[in-house]
């Protein structure tokens, strides 16, 4: 490891991810912290260096030679949105890991620093500890919120427990003609990239690459699966999840434009939630949501209560925020093109885009 950054009895190093030892000891941090998350493992941010060409760095904190903080980062380049470290890249969670007692003061020094040098006028933090009155960075409370509960303990009582209007898509999704996959083979992964790409297209966003959800993937092995709905032998819903300490996080996931008719999106969740409690797990994430949006009011009618997110992000003196949204207004335009673009056109393009969204 490098040691640019000390701080009183603590030193902070850009750790040598190409060391199996240093990864080894970075994923035990990580599994033995109670907030540790799999957007804080090396395996995340290297899968979305190699699935999207923005490199991985980590920030680690050591005491001795004990770890006591941890920032994964990506170094995410966009020629439309700019520059940023984000942490993690392309994650609902990351941020500082932080040891009982340990400030995470020096850690996010040596961020804007190595932000500065490589001419990163942003650092976004999706999680973790952040002084909020710390010069440059501003904190988010209220613009994203998270979605977990407990799982039933048998189908039953796992369909009674979402609510009533919900329950009724569900029961006509399970009433029609339509077939459970998973798996995580060839047939898998082109089942889900077709379904994904033209859920996002038909809301206006471009597609992630989709050699990020084969890095993904291959790095997580066993902890990583998809789900896949068809209706007459085509997939017309399909989510890729990743599993974490007895939690299904359906991760990717979308429908096409006959699954609203079908129910397949309302199956799908349902699926999974009992193919998640077979495999051993006792809770449902559904993930992160943009407060009062359409995905936001979806998960709350399955039962869910939203929790709001902490999200930090710094700004260097003198440049403008990054805005990279694209639900917000300022590329309302830009996503009603978008939508009226060939799928073919948007697939093409989009990943090139995506990429650089972080």
């Amino acid at each position: 490891m490098n040691a640019p950054f000390v701080s009183v009895g603590v030193k902070v190093s850009i750790a040598d991810l190409g060391d199996p030892d240093v990864c080894a000891d970075i994923e035990r941090f990580v599994a033995d912290h109670p907030q540790g998350t799999p957007f804080h493992l090396p395996r995340w941010i290297q899968a979305v260096e190699r699935g999207t060409g923005n490199k991985a760095v980590a920030l680690v904190a050591e005491r001795g030679s004990r770890i006591v903080g941890l920032l994964p980062l990506n170094e995410i380049h966009s020629p439309i949105f700019g520059r940023l470290l984000a942490s993690a890249g392309f994650a609902v969670d990351g941020g500082l890991l932080l040891a009982d007692g340990q400030s995470g003061m020096c850690l996010l020094a040596a961020a804007e620093d190595l932000a500065q040098s490589r001419s990163c006028p942003t650092i976004e933090l999706r999680g973790g500890p952040v002084a909020a009155n710390r010069t440059g960075w501003a904190l988010r409370t209220e613009s994203h919120c998270g979605f977990v509960t407990q799982l039933a303990a048998d189908d039953e009582a796992q369909l009674t427990a979402i609510p009533r209007k919900q329950r009724a898509e569900v029961r006509k999704g399970l009433a029609g003609d339509l077939k459970v996959n998973t798996g995580t083979g060839m047939i898998d992964r082109e089942a889900h990239y077709a379904v994904f790409a033209e859920s996002v297209h038909n809301l206006g966003t471009p597609v992630f690459p989709r050699r990020l959800f084969e890095a993904v993937l291959d790095a997580f092995g066993d902890a990583a699966d998809i789900l896949t709905i068809r209706h007459a032998g085509r997939p017309v819903a399909s989510v890729l999840s990743l599993y974490w300490r007895g939690a299904v996080m359906p991760y990717w996931g979308g429908g096409t434009w006959e699954a609203r008719r079908l129910r397949a999106n309302d199956r799908m969740y349902y699926e999974l939630m009992l193919h998640a409690r077979r495999r051993g797990c006792d809770r449902f994430d559904f993930g992160r949501s943009k407060t009062n949006s359409g995905a936001y009011h979806f998960k709350r009618n399955w039962g869910f209560t939203p929790e709001p997110l902490s999200y930090a992000v710094w700004t260097a003196p003198g440049c403008a925020i990054r805005n990279a949204d694209p639900t917000s207004a300022k590329h309302a335009l830009q996503i009603a093109l978008w939508q009226r673009l060939p799928l073919r056109v948007a697939n093409s393009l989009g990943p090139w885009i995506a990429r650089g969204l972080g």
